[in-house]
């Protein structure tokens, strides 16, 4: 693509947007910031697609939504009249321009006569994965760009059983956005015209309801909760987004009554102004939340990333100050109360299944196994785990009973086909509430499994390469390393090495294997004692992930061979 010859097209576009062609002016003569405007179209994958606001191809604007929501209009088109009747179902965060991408994507989807369900203000995104379910949609969108900074903003697209849309689907819906070469050459409809044709319907309590109702199936000692459930003092902060709306509800419905909301971060604020990132998986991000939590001497912060499909934890140290857990710490501590519970109750099949992706901790595999349930890895991505739990369905196979990612992802019930951070709040609620009970803090039920298990070390560091150049520097770093694999790393002798792109396992001694997975740009090297790390490219931001998981027989071991291995691997990344 010649990104002048699209510039121009917009410049000399007469009913361009008038706030897009201001934007447009403010950056003639800055090359390097309209090049990268201009020089692709916006990449929609099977996450859909997330990028920077602005006027430009590879911008989000109404322009790239309309052209997105086309490609899914002529998919759903594709499907018959039954699959246009029932439509699709639009959320949206507190973003810059959500809501107006929200009625957008509608009145595209209107202009094919196919039916669009928003939502009348903002709502989770595991509500959106819920409402697919409950309506009987045929598809769902989110407008949401998760934690990222504020210039940012994403549209992402549901298959009709709730989950993200999987590969196939989104291949074909790609293939439709690809094939509009005029991106101002798609249709829309008057939005009141739609609403009398019966094709827009604004919704809001008659899902918040069955949703919230279904919510109360999370917690495993319903008597517990409700007889000491204000027992616990629980700080919550959706961090400017859409968590508190049915957070605190689901909370107080169950029994959990003593929450204190941190009230600065209940407004909601697209600049996300009193947090450099609206990430809950950053101790920054807690600040607020661990003032007020000192102040009032909680025993759990619970915070939620602007569209509540993450949830964050802090909790009190030995030490007594507050801490923010990791997300495989969290997933741990919930996966085995769970499992425990269910164990303790009879409640636990024989065919259990735990799902995790392929970058999160070992730690739950031991502890599935400790329990008897069978710990299944899918790729990075909860569509993958919303895929195994509709085989799971199908087949009859396992009983799904959690699946979450290290990225502070969980879900424990299947009414969502998305990691819902409304469930997460619940569950670790109640893992507080039991240790507390017998005397604990969840710092110490987190001794207990290392105890148990092994001392496991994670750590996660991004290399954020952004525009044309940082695309280009991150394919190359990939390529680098998928042809000159390292045999140790820190000293530490490399026993395996999984690529997932070539779908291929390679041994120490020479000897290869087949993975079955779906093929994905990742690179897994596995150490002689089972631990390992991992290079990864975001498929939603800018950036390559690197991620380690060290096993050692103390956490003094583990500390100090996770600095070897990660400053070993970092050094060979710069060179």
């Amino acid at each position: 693509m010649n990104w002048q010859v699209e510039y121009r097209k917009w410049l000399e576009n007469s009913d361009l947007d008038e706030k897009l062609r201001k934007e447009l002016d403010q950056e003639a003569g800055n090359e390097k910031v309209l090049e990268d405007s201009f020089y692709r179209d916006m990449e929609f994958g099977t996450a859909g697609m997330r990028g920077v606001l602005g006027p430009g191809t590879n911008r989000m604007n109404i322009y790239t939504i309309r052209k997105a929501s086309e490609g899914l209009a002529r998919f759903v088109a594709e499907n018959g009249e039954e699959a246009k009747k029932r439509g699709v179902v639009i959320a949206y965060d507190p973003r810059y321009m959500s809501r107006e991408f929200a009625f957008e994507s509608a009145a595209v989807l209107g202009k094919h006569g196919v039916k669009s369900y928003v939502f009348e203000a903002l709502r989770p995104t595991p509500e959106l994965s819920f409402a697919v379910r409950y309506l009987n949609c045929f598809s769902g969108i989110v407008i949401t760009a998760s934690h990222n900074p504020p210039e940012y903003n994403g549209y992402k697209v549901y298959g009709e059983d709730g989950g993200q849309m999987p590969p196939e689907s989104a291949n074909a819906v790609t293939e439709y956005i690809d094939a509009i070469q005029d991106i101002f050459s798609v249709q829309i409809e008057d939005l009141e015209t739609l609403k009398t044709q019966g094709l827009l319907e604004v919704i809001s309590e008659e899902v918040d309801r069955p949703y919230l109702q279904k919510l109360k199936e999370v917690i495993v000692n319903k008597s517990l909760v409700q007889e000491k459930g204000k027992d616990i003092k629980i700080v919550f902060t959706p961090l400017h987004g859409t968590g508190g709306i049915l957070g605190v509800p689901a909370l107080q419905s169950v029994g959990f009554t003593n929450i204190i909301k941190v009230e600065e971060q209940f407004i909601n604020d697209p600049d996300f102004s009193t947090v450099k990132s609206p990430n809950p998986e950053n101790r920054e991000a807690f600040e607020l939340a661990i003032s007020y939590g000192e102040k009032e001497n909680a025993d759990i912060l619970v915070g939620t990333d602007p569209d509540a499909d993450r949830l964050g934890v802090a909790v009190r140290t030995n030490s007594g100050e507050f801490d923010v857990l990791s997300g495989n710490q969290i997933g741990a501590l919930i996966l085995n109360y769970l499992l425990k519970q269910k164990k303790k109750q009879g409640e636990l099949p024989s065919n259990a299944a735990v799902l995790k992706s392929i970058v999160t901790s070992d730690l739950g595999r031991d502890i599935a196994e400790f329990y008897g349930a069978e710990m299944i890895e899918v790729l990075t991505g909860f569509k993958f785990i919303a895929e195994q739990i509709k085989g799971f369905e199908a087949t009859g196979s396992h009983q799904f009973e959690f699946g979450y990612e290290e990225s502070n992802g969980y879900m424990v019930k299947a009414f969502t086909r998305d990691k819902d951070a409304i469930q997460a709040v619940l569950a670790i609620s109640e893992v507080m509430l039991d240790a507390k009970e017998r005397g604990l803090t969840l710092f110490d039920e987190l001794e207990e499994l290392y105890k148990q298990f092994g001392y496991y070390k994670e750590d996660l560091v991004s290399l954020t390469l952004s525009g044309k150049d940082g695309s280009e520097q991150i394919k190359a770093l990939m390529s680098r390393f998928r042809e000159q694999l390292p045999t140790s790393m820190g000293s530490e002798k490399i026993s395996r090495t999984e690529d997932y792109l070539r779908s291929e396992t390679t041994y120490a001694s020479g000897e290869t294997a087949a993975i079955a997975l779906p093929r994905a740009d990742v690179l897994k090297f596995y150490l002689e004692d089972g631990s390992w790390f991992c290079l990864r490219p975001s498929g939603t931001e800018p950036k390559i992930k690197f991620y380690f998981s060290i096993k050692g027989k103390t956490a003094e071991e583990s500390l100090a061979k996770l600095t070897r291995v990660r400053d070993a691997l970092l050094e060979q990344v710069e060179r």
